[in-house]
Parts: structure tokens; sequence; C-alpha cells
């Protein structure tokens, strides 16, 4: 929404608007189904929700613009049930790659088809110069990616080796110091401690499929996923004495509505907003490899403060290499 062209070749949205988008929309996307029981029984036979709103909503929005048409470099994990593996789309393969330059709105409807919630997505792109195309059968890429920080990190390596010249910025492609990561997480669940083996130990397939509104075997795999690309990358910058270079911003403590994917209220949405808001003023934390928790790094100030020194160091690095005859100007 933010890196998709519009008419004037400025972003679609400004930051500032995309709350007020999902307060408008996320009630069409999700719409509450007031029996319980029914919408149980449905989502055992199909995805809880139809997808035809999100889907309208997103080719309306989006029209014809393609991957290659983004306003900044976009990295974008997916996965290809058929071929049972992640189709990263990034608009450098755009670029590159015709049958990857796919339309941006198809890109975006795949990587939200998330399981049980919406359905798959199936399209096709063509490259008519070689007379060749390709299909993808997509869900949503955090089955494969649910932190994509090091996916990103990998494209942009990619990037580097294989330009001559290397118009981000003067590093060899294994200095990860030079680095600025910004991780921001959706919320979790992990310092309720909500599962016990004594609990699990008497599950069945259907309540590790489904317990008490939640998805166990999914959230499982979901936070498993997150959590060790998060230690990994912590661990890797720690090493490079680089701490300051990875910001993760990240809340274990959700509860209730604001911890279900769905719950797309008018209330709950303000308490997300609100919930992010009180982030914001929290200190910067980082993960105890030990136990999984987040704990306050001493002298490291609040996320507000870190993100605004992200802003300036990501200002003054564009001031630098704009004033460098030898690098091309994006």
């Amino acid at each position: 929404m933010i890196t998709a062209p519009g008419e004037d070749k400025r972003p679609l949205f400004a930051a500032k608007d995309i709350n007020g988008f999902y307060l408008e929309n996320g009630p069409h996307i999700f719409p509450q189904k007031r029996n319980w029981l029914s919408a149980t029984v449905t989502a055992m036979r199909r995805p809880r929700y139809n997808g035809k709103y999100l889907r309208g909503k997103i080719r309306s929005m989006l029209g014809a613009t393609r991957l290659c048409d983004t306003l900044t470099n976009v990295v974008i994990p997916t996965f290809d049930v058929r071929l049972l593996q992640p189709i990263i789309f990034s608009t450098y393969d755009a670029k590159c790659m015709t049958l990857k330059n796919a339309l941006l709105s198809d890109v975006c409807i795949g990587t939200s088809a998330a399981p049980t919630y919406l359905p798959a997505h199936y399209f096709q792109t063509k490259d008519a110069a070689n007379d060749k195309e390709r299909e993808y059968n997509l869900i949503d890429g955090g089955v494969a990616a649910n932190n994509p920080t090091m996916v990103a990190m990998t494209q942009i390596t990619k990037t580097l080796v294989a330009k001559e010249k290397e118009d981000l910025y003067p590093v060899k492609p294994a200095h990860c110091g030079r680095f600025l990561v910004l991780s921001i997480g959706t919320g979790s669940t992990s310092n309720e401690g909500l599962y016990t083996a004594r609990q699990c130990s008497r599950w069945g397939l259907m309540s590790w499929l489904r317990n008490k509104g939640m998805a166990p075997i999914i959230d499982i795999f979901m936070q498993a996923s997150s959590d060790l690309v998060d230690i990994h990358t912590s661990v890797m910058f720690q090493s490079l004495h680089s701490d300051g270079g990875y910001l993760r911003i990240q809340d274990n403590s959700l509860r209730g509505a604001a911890a279900t994917v769905d719950a797309a209220t008018p209330e709950n949405m303000r308490g997300l907003i609100g919930i992010g808001e009180r982030m914001l003023a929290q200190r910067v934390s980082r993960v105890n490899l030990e136990t999984g928790r987040y704990e306050p790094v001493p002298g490291a100030g609040t996320n507000a403060d870190a993100l605004a020194g992200f802003a300036n160091q990501l200002s003054e690095e564009r001031k630098t290499r704009l004033a460098r005859p030898d690098v091309c100007k994006h």
C-alpha cells in the first residue's frame, strides 16, 4: 500500500492512513459471525472467509500495477502448494525475470491466503517474447517465513552479488554489520503460557487443530519459525558487534481477541492501535536465548527513540549515496 504507485507516482497510502484503511475494511474482510457453532462447522469444511471482498479491494486499488513498478524494493514471501516450496517475489527479480513480474494484486492476494482463513490463490504469468508461462498455486508465505527478516537480508545479499556496481552501498555481501534491520512482529501470546505438556498429552488430531478458539499446531509452527529467525538474527548482529543495527519490536503478551487473527471488530482494532502506540513508548528489548522472553536493553532508550535513530541514519546514508557520482540515483 505504501510502495504501490498512485496516478501521480506517489504512494497510494501514507503510513498514517493505514489504520483508517483497516478500520474501514477490516470488518468486511473478516465479517464476524454471531453463531459460534455455525462458524465452527463452516471452518471444518472450508476456509472461514471466501476472500471475495479482500480480492476485489486489492484488485481495484492496484489495477494493472506489476511488481516491477513498486516505488521501493519489496520482498514478499509466499508458498506454492503444488511445488511444496517457498516462492519469494521481489522487485529485483521482477525486473530481471519476466515470469516473476506478476501483477502486484496477485502477489498480495497469494501472500495473504492464510490456511483455514482464506482460500489459496492461483494465477499465471507469461513471457510472450520467449513463449513461456508459469503457474502459481499460492498460500500465505508465513508458513515458510513467518518472520521474513532473513528473507529480506538474503535478497539484499543476492542483489549485491549479482550487480557489477553495488548501487546500494559499498559493502561486501557477507559484511552484515552494515545492515540496518527493523523487524516488526504482529504480536503473540507466548508470555501467557497457553499450553502445558499435561494438556497436550491428551490431545488427538481435532484438539491439535482447534482448541478454545485457537489452532495450537499452526500457532506452534508459526511461533517457532518466527522466533528462530529472531534468535539467529540477534546472535549474528551481536557476533558482529552491531547490536544497534537490529531492532525487533514485538509484543508477546497479547490476550483474548487481540491475539486472534480475524477479530476485526471496531473495538478490537482500536485496541490494537492502542497496543501499537504503547509499544513505541516501551524500552528497546532483545530476546533472551534461554527463556525466549524479551528483556529491556540497558541504556537503549525507547522503541520510538530507536526508530528516530534509524530514520536519521537512513537519511544521512541517502545523502551520502546521492553525493557520489558513481552511484545510480534511486
